[in-house]
C-alpha cells in the first residue's frame, strides 16, 4: 500500500516525493522506496547530462571555428 502511494505521490506532488525518497533511502527504509520512479529518475539524470554536455562542446566547436575564421580574415 505504501508503494502505491509514493508511486501515487510522484505524479502529483514531485518534489514531495523527491523529499519523501531521500528520506526513506537516508533511513534504509528500502522496502518504502518507490525504485521504478527512482530509477527512471536515475536514467533520464544521465541522459540530461549527456545532451548537456554534448550542447557545450557543440558550442565551443562554433566559437573556436568562429575565431579560426576571423583570425584568418584579420591576417
Amino acid at each position: 500500500m505504501m508503494n502505491i502511494t509514493i508511486s501515487n505521490l510522484y505524479d502529483s506532488d514531485y518534489q514531495l516525493w523527491l523529499e519523501s525518497t531521500i528520506n526513506q533511502l537516508r533511513r534504509g527504509d528500502f522496502q518504502a522506496v518507490d525504485w521504478q520512479n527512482l530509477l527512471e529518475e536515475l536514467a533520464d539524470l544521465g541522459k540530461s547530462e549527456r545532451r548537456a554536455l554534448e550542447s557545450l562542446l557543440t558550442r565551443l566547436l562554433e566559437h573556436l571555428l568562429k575565431l579560426t575564421y576571423w583570425q584568418s580574415q584579420r591576417d
